[in-house]
């Protein structure tokens, strides 16, 4: 009960994160960043994204974008201001290229390999495109390029880092939910974080045991 009124009084006193700070969620895409924004929505934090990309059959609860972050290692960097307090997709490639002067909370998320292979496949199969890659030597690249990111964030004074596991999440969400809320100074709703993260959309399994 105690534990549930400290829970409760953090998320009624509405602090928010301290002053400049920006949440990410990060990842190789289909990694699981779309469901993470989802549950950052429902659990209070208010999203930067733009709408521009809807929702499809490889994202039907949709992208959660904002389309200028693409546009970051280009120099558009101006609009990070307007994230301030606010949760922003953003690949792991582009990390590098997020201006100073602002504290990055990251959202690191963490898909097995094969799935994230077997994803990116189909979504290219559905757009009548296709790799020049074969699966093997692209999981290598991925795996290096996920290794690189995270020794660079490791030192970066700026950006503070809290792994999550994309698998184990949709087996056991609420665990994942309080981690979270207390990596976000505990302004989120667990409970209805929890409540919209949807197994169904579990697909292109390494095993028998989502997309995004």
């Amino acid at each position: 009960m105690m534990k549930r009124l400290q829970r409760l009084f953090r998320v009624k006193k509405a602090g928010g994160l301290p002053p400049k700070t920006v949440v990410i969620v990060s990842g190789l895409p289909r990694s699981g960043t779309s469901m993470m924004m989802k549950m950052l929505e429902a659990g209070g934090l208010e999203l930067m994204t733009d709408g521009l990309r809807e929702a499809d059959a490889d994202n039907p609860k949709g992208y959660y974008e904002y389309e200028r972050v693409k546009r970051l290692d280009k120099g558009d960097t101006a609009w990070v201001a307007e994230a301030d307090g606010k949760a922003v997709k953003v690949i792991s490639a582009l990390l590098e290229h997020l201006p100073p002067g602002y504290q990055y909370r990251v959202l690191f998320m963490n898909r097995r390999m094969e799935e994230v292979l077997a994803s990116q496949r189909k979504m290219l199969e559905r757009r009548g495109e296709r790799s020049d890659i074969d699966d093997e030597k692209l999981g290598e690249l991925l795996a290096k390029h996920v290794r690189k990111v995270k020794a660079w964030l490791a030192v970066q004074p700026n950006f503070m880092v809290l792994d999550l596991d994309y698998n184990r999440m949709l087996l056991e969400p609420m665990p994942y939910a309080e981690r979270i809320n207390a990596f976000l100074d505990g302004i989120l709703d667990e409970k209805r974080m929890v409540g919209v993260v949807d197994p169904s959309l579990y697909r292109n399994r390494a095993d028998a045991s989502a997309d995004r």
